[in-house]
């Protein structure tokens, strides 16, 4: 099945068209920046913009950043404060005049990981964090997804993690990789802790860096960089959207 994917960030809106059965994009990712301020009604109308760019009729999938439940929006940390309680399913479709499944960033690029990359064909229970200016997490057992569950967003030291060992906390403090590394590697430890997973993916803009860091590294699970790169959010987006039509 062809599906258009679409990932929502910070700075930029991108999306392409994905073959669901393989994770192969099927024409070039293109990209719109991320409209200021991020409202509602300005999202809309760049989904609809790039829905338009590839002249597509069909399910779209997308993913975004934030709690996403039965396709309203439940939290807003790292987005503009007037999505909370937006049914942005029913928006986007208003928008593109196709049916639209939505689910967390984080939860689509696991998805997409899980299925096509890092994780294929690994069972037990998987994590995936991505780091850029947060941190997002996708959990997975056997195989399947437990959503939303936004483990960037637990204490250390008294604040979120990701005010501890995000990339954004790298980059402000001038931290080194070593000692960037350590303070993740004091994230990973906890996550481990709680959940015991065997294996985590390391995606965002940090998994370019990977050898930087990966000595800094040490948990009895398995860690590894994501695979599918700036792609995974699109792809497992667009993987959701088939699947839920199913």
């Amino acid at each position: 099945m062809n599906v258009l994917g679409i990932d929502i960030g910070g700075s930029g809106i991108k999306g392409a068209i994905v073959n669901t059965e393989t994770g192969e994009l099927l024409s070039e990712r293109h990209r719109f920046p991320t409209p200021k301020p991020s409202t509602p009604r300005a999202i809309a109308e760049t989904i609809s913009m790039l829905s338009s760019h590839f002249s597509y009729t069909g399910i779209i999938g997308c993913g975004f950043p934030a709690l996403i439940k039965n396709g309203f929006i439940k939290t807003a940390a790292n987005i503009h404060q007037s999505w909370i309680e937006v049914d942005a399913a029913r928006l986007f479709k208003e928008a593109t005049s196709q049916n639209v499944f939505i689910l967390n960033d984080a939860d689509a690029a696991g998805l997409a990981e899980v299925q096509f990359g890092a994780g294929k064909g690994k069972m037990g229970t998987i994590i995936l964090i991505t780091v850029g200016t947060g941190i997002g997490t996708a959990l997975f057992t056997q195989g399947k997804l437990l959503p939303n569950t936004e483990l960037g967003h637990i204490k250390m030291y008294g604040k979120s993690a990701e005010k501890y060992c995000s990339d954004l906390v790298r980059e402000k403090k001038d931290l080194s990789w070593m000692d960037w590394g350590k303070r993740f590697n004091e994230y990973l430890n906890y996550i481990e802790f709680l959940f015991s997973p065997e294996l985590f993916i390391i995606g965002g803009g940090v998994s370019k860096k990977f050898d930087l860091y990966s000595q800094f590294l040490h948990c009895e699970a398995e860690i590894v960089p994501a695979s599918l790169r700036n792609q995974a959010g699109i792809i497992g987006a667009a993987r959701f959207a088939a699947i839920s039509q199913d």
